[in-house]
């Protein structure tokens, strides 16, 4: 039921995020719901190797390249998903802030009991 409540959540916040940043476009809740899986798997198992192997340009900016490596793994999330597409870097960066801050306050919520 918690994996079922991330999706969900994270699929609503791709949804609010598509009204609010213009350069990001989602077909309806179904694709939404993929771009959710898709993320999530990626941030699990590509993310920590990124962190990793990019660790001294992490520190060398204070962990703001953190940003960089979330705005990329949005935008290729978006590149291999039909009905999922974000225009620029400056969208995918805005909206990967936006989801991260969205799932952070929401998972407060939906805690693993």
């Amino acid at each position: 039921m918690y994996f079922i409540s991330k999706i969900l959540l994270t699929a609503f916040l791709l949804l609010l995020v598509e009204k609010v940043v213009s350069g990001v476009s989602i077909d309806g809740l179904y694709v939404a719901i993929i771009a959710a899986i898709v993320l999530g798997l990626l941030n699990a198992v590509v993310r920590p190797v990124l962190v990793i192997l990019t660790l001294p340009i992490s520190i060398v900016t204070l962990g703001l390249f953190i940003f960089i490596i979330n705005a990329g793994l949005f935008m290729f999330a978006a590149s291999f998903l039909d009905g999922f597409s974000v225009n620029s870097f400056w969208s995918a960066l805005l909206a990967s802030i936006m989801v991260s801050v969205g799932s952070t306050i929401g998972n407060l919520f939906i805690r693993n009991k």
